[in-house]
Formats: structure tokens, sequence, C-alpha cells
């Protein structure tokens, strides 16, 4: 190649202009002729000529916000340079991001002085220019099989460069969803806390991206210089401002994992390299929780494998162990509590081929936003895949829409009381406790983890439980139940269940609530409280009342009608407020801001405790 083009920045709104500049080895005249392709379709949509070191694009209003290759040809060659059309105005909820920071990571990867790669080469460069040839997709093209699905499949999207992101509050603001795709590899302070703040705020990310947030850069000389010396004794910034040091994101002195955002790390992911690189199509993903709306429509059953070649050459993990043969997310690489684990492959038989680790597909709460991750590189090219069609399609359509509904939080199983401990009863932690049609007590840690239940004893004849937030004089912190011989009951560390009085004939429901017992009876609402010496009194209305639970000074019932209502816990007639659809649920509890349900044969759920 004797023509060498770059372009002044990797994007460019719709209706702006974007400068080229141009040169060549030669002594001929600088001149040739110039195409445009938006890559997404394989469209051409201009050809020109260009005559001289520079050549300006007036990027038309009409273009598509899109990943542009620019083609600049000589009759000595030619040269091509990439860059996103960033939409003038939101026209989708979904902001596709191009990673141009580690396309030019790995450009000219191998030259010593000229490139960050290889990792470990003493000659590498900590500084590359964006002001050169080059930096361009990989040959491996990890992100054009979601590039040129998308459309296709009926998602009109949004682009812009990653770059935009470092800065990118204000773009991020007119989107529901941000997609990273492929291999993303390179993030700076500022991308990390645009993208950060975005979710807590509502906004939603979804990572079809493997290796994803794994090295810190800086941006120096206006953006135009990308710095990563992967060293923090070489780094001068360690000394004066360690958190922008350029290191890996969860090393010192940053200390700040990628899991944190994204919930996995290629700390504890896998790799296979050079002539290896080809294992990866052997690999393929395990299903480990089924019931997760991720899986919705795809047929696959807890232990059945899917996607095989979508795990892609790099991966990421979260440090997780089995409980009763489900995976759980120990949380000791920074991965938040929040995450679950929706699939995994075992990949540390790689460790003879680059690194040996695992891949955990999952999902995790941030704030208000939820994050989705693939946990590989090469999701996207699998789109031919079925399942891994409809788990991407699933993610698009979820994260796209507004917030809000029931999430899968187990499997389903038949219960006729259930209750949240939000203390430790019995010595264990925060635990649901439920108990099914034969009377059997079990229990389970609160989370959104698909955990089995497990035999806690027996609770004979119990039809509605509650355990309050605090002990009081007439009530310790226990586990109280309603049965149906209208009998309200505590149970006993040793595992009996003693008998404290009655209770309304026909009692739907039990909550604990400010030293006071409440339930429903009769289309009423009941209160027995500490003046009232264990007898029972109707305080209002309870019109079709099928659950009822407490959290926070509140009361919440599950309806007939299919609602959930909520009203304060006076001992007296108070307004119910529709709050949001009940999902059928038969039995309710409620756990740190959380509503959770179960009814027959629709699995274990749960949701915020929120109108929607």
């Amino acid at each position: 190649m004797t023509i060498c083009a770059y372009a002044e920045s990797t994007s460019r709104a719709q209706g702006e202009r974007l400068r080229f500049h141009l040169s060549h080895t030669s002594r001929a005249p600088l001149r040739g002729s110039v195409s445009v392709e938006d890559t997404a379709s394989g469209r051409n949509v201009l050809d020109g000529a260009f005559d001289g070191p520079h050549w300006t694009l007036e990027v038309p209003a009409g273009w598509a916000s899109s990943l542009y290759r620019a083609v600049f040809a000589t009759g000595e060659g030619e040269s091509e340079v990439y860059f996103a059309v960033r939409a003038a105005r939101p026209r989708s909820p979904i902001l596709l991001s191009i990673p141009f920071p580690t396309w030019q990571a790995y450009n000219r990867a191998g030259i010593p002085g000229e490139s960050l790669y290889w990792s470990e080469e003493p000659a590498r460069a900590a500084r590359v220019s964006f002001d050169r040839p080059g930096g361009g997709p990989p040959p491996e093209r990890w992100e054009e099989g979601m590039i040129r699905w998308l459309g296709p499949a009926g998602y009109d999207v949004d682009y812009c460069s990653a770059l935009d992101l470092h800065d990118g509050g204000d773009l991020l603001s007119g989107y529901r969803l941000l997609v990273v795709n492929g291999h993303d590899e390179y993030w700076s302070a500022g991308m990390r806390d645009s993208v950060e703040e975005f979710v807590r705020r509502g906004g939603n990310l979804a990572v079809f991206s493997g290796n994803t947030c794994w090295w810190q850069f800086r941006l120096e000389d206006g953006g135009r210089t990308m710095v990563c010396h992967r060293d923090a004794a070489a780094d001068p910034v360690a000394a004066t401002d360690p958190a922008l040091t350029t290191v890996e994101w969860s090393a010192d002195p940053v200390g700040r994992p990628e899991n944190a955002l994204i919930g996995v790390s290629f700390r504890r992911g896998a790799g296979t390299w050079g002539p290896y690189m080809q294992r990866m199509h052997d690999e393929s993903y395990t299903v480990r929780f089924p019931e997760h709306w991720a899986f919705e429509g795809t047929g696959l059953g807890e232990g059945d494998k899917f996607g095989q070649g979508a795990i892609g050459y790099e991966t990421d993990a979260c440090d997780f162990t089995e409980v009763d043969g489900v995976p759980l997310a120990t949380g000791r690489d920074g991965t938040p509590p929040s995450f679950v684990v929706l699939a995994t492959a075992d990949l540390r038989h790689w460790a003879r081929y680059g690194q040996g680790g695992m891949a955990t597909m999952g999902a995790l709460r941030l704030g208000a936003g939820t994050v989705f991750t693939a946990a590989t590189v090469n999701w996207g090219n699998t789109l031919h895949d079925p399942a891994v069609e409809r788990i991407t399609r699933n993610v698009l359509d979820r994260l796209s829409a507004p917030a809000g509904g029931w999430e899968a939080i187990g499997p389903p199983r038949s219960l006729r009381a259930l209750t949240a401990a939000g203390s430790p009863v019995y010595g264990a932690g925060p635990a649901l406790y439920g108990v099914t049609p034969d009377g059997s007590l079990l229990t389970r840690d609160v989370c959104g983890q698909n955990l089995r239940w497990r035999e806690a004893g027996s609770a004979p004849g119990v039809t509605a439980l509650a355990v309050p937030r605090e002990a009081t004089a007439a009530h310790p912190v226990a586990l109280y139940g309603l049965t149906s011989g209208d009998r309200l009951v505590r149970r006993e560390p040793d595992g009996s269940w003693t008998v404290l009085g009655g209770a309304p004939a026909g009692a739907a429901g039990l909550a604990m609530v400010n030293g006071g017992l409440f339930t429903a009876a009769a289309e009423l609402l009941w209160h027995s409280g500490p003046a009232d010496g264990g007898s029972w009194r109707p305080v209002g209305p309870a019109p079709g009342v099928v659950a009822l639970t407490g959290m926070n000074g509140r009361l919440y019932a599950a309806c007939a009608d299919g609602r959930i209502r909520t009203r304060l816990p006076f001992a007296a007639p108070a307004e119910w407020t529709d709050l949001c659809d009940s999902g059928g649920a038969t039995t309710l509890a409620a756990h740190a801001g959380r509503l959770v349900a179960a009814a027959p044969d629709l699995p274990l759920r749960w949701r915020a405790a929120l109108p929607g």
C-alpha cells in the first residue's frame, strides 16, 4: 500500500463534516477515487474523487446512522478508513458502540514502537495515535456478524464510536439500551463513568462481547492519542492520579474490577490463541437457568448445550460456586450480588492453548438499570444458531423497552404460603420460606439465582407465613403462620409450632408491620395489635385479596383481579392504591424493596415494588 489515509475523528453526526488526510510515497500527483460503503447493509453510498492531501465528506443528513468504510484508491493502491455516523437526534431506543479504541490498540501489532501489541513485548508502544492509517476491524471481524444481522432482523439501531462514550452522558441520555459487540477490550475512565451512570439512572447495557473493559487507557492530545502503558511502574500517572493508571481495571493501583459494571471479567475467563484459535469452534454453552427471560422461546432446558462456536477465542467469567448443582456468584472478584449466572462453559482445558478458565453468560441489576453479558467475543458471528438468535432478540426486545415486570428467580414449585426473612431467623441469614401443599417447610436464599429449595422441617396446616422486621415485646423474630384451622402459630427454634391464638375464618395471607398483624378474610382487612389481647378486628375493606405481605411500613396485597395493591398499615380504613400486575400470584412475600411471588405451574418470580 503506497497511499495512506486517516480521518480526523472516528465518528460524525448526520449533517456534519469529516476531514480525511491522505499521503503517498510516490512523486506522482496525489489524486484518485473515493467510495464510501455502509458496512451494515453492504450498500455503496458515494462515489467521488480526491485531489490533494485532504478530502472532506459532508455527511448527508439522509445517511443512516451506521458504520461506514471509505476507500481511497490510486493506481498505486488503496487505503480504507472506517468511521461511524451518529444520528443527529436519536431515532432508535438502541445505540450500538463500535470499539475503535480496541481496533487502534491492535493496529500494526508486532511492529516495535508502533502498536500496543504484543502484550509483553518490551518494545511495544505505550502511546499510539489515531492520526495514522489503519485502526479498522481485525481480520477475524468479531463485530461484523451482529452489524450485518441487525437490520435484516428488524432492528434499526443508531451507531456511535466507543470514543463518543468518553464524555457520553448527553449522548446516552437519548437511548434505553447501549450495545457493545465483539471485542471491546479498551475503555477509558470517561467511557466507564458515562456507561455506569447511564445504567444506574435506568439505562440498560447489552454486552455481546468478550474480554470487555479489560484495559484502562487514557486520551491525550485532544483525544487523538491513546495511552496504555500496561505497567504501573512505567506510567507516571500512577504516582499522581492512581485511578487513571493504564493497567487492567482490576489491578492495583486502579482496583476497579470491570465485574462491578458487567458482572464478569477476563481475569477468570479463558483464551485460545494463535494456532489454537480454531478450537473455539468446538465449545458450547450449557444452560444453567432455563426459566430466565433470556431463554424464553428457545425450548432449552437445564443442562442443554447451545451456541457451538459462539464462545469465541476469549471469554469472560465470574467467580462462582456450585450450590446444590446451581452456580452462584461469590462476589469475591467484585461481581455484584445481583448477578445471576445463566449459562456456563468450562474451558479450563484451554490452559495449554492460552488461558484456562470459564465463560459465564449472565445478567445483573445496577441501580435502576439491567446489564446482560454474553461474555464472549464471537457471539455476533453465531447468530445463525437458533438459540443464539432467540436469546439476542430477547435481550434487545426487553432491554430496549420500558423497564419493569416480573423476573424468574427459580423453577415452578407449588406453595401455599411464602415469606421472606430480612434478618437472621434460627441462625440463618436473609431467606425465603415456603410451605408446600403437603405441609413441608422449605427455605432458600433471597437472590435472583435459581437456587433449589431445601427442606427445613414441617409446617402442618400452615396456609400463610410472616416474619416481623424486628422483635417486639409480644412477638420475637420468628416464623409466624395462620393455619387452615384458623389459628395463629409461631415456629420455635426446635422446629415445633406453638398456637398463639385464633385467627379470622378463611384468612388469606399474613403481614407483620409496626408491631401488629394483618390478614384478609371475608373481603375485609383484619388487624391484631399489642392492645388487642390477641383478638382480631376489621379495619377496612380488602376486596379480592388472595395473598398479603408487608415491607417497610406498607402492606401489599395480590388480588383476584390480577393486580397488586398497596396501603399504609393503619388500624383503620385506608385507601388501597393500584401498583402493578400480580402475575397470577397466589402467594406473596417482600424483601429489600422487591416483591416475591409464587403461583402454581409458574416460576418463582420477583420484581421491584414500584408502579408499572
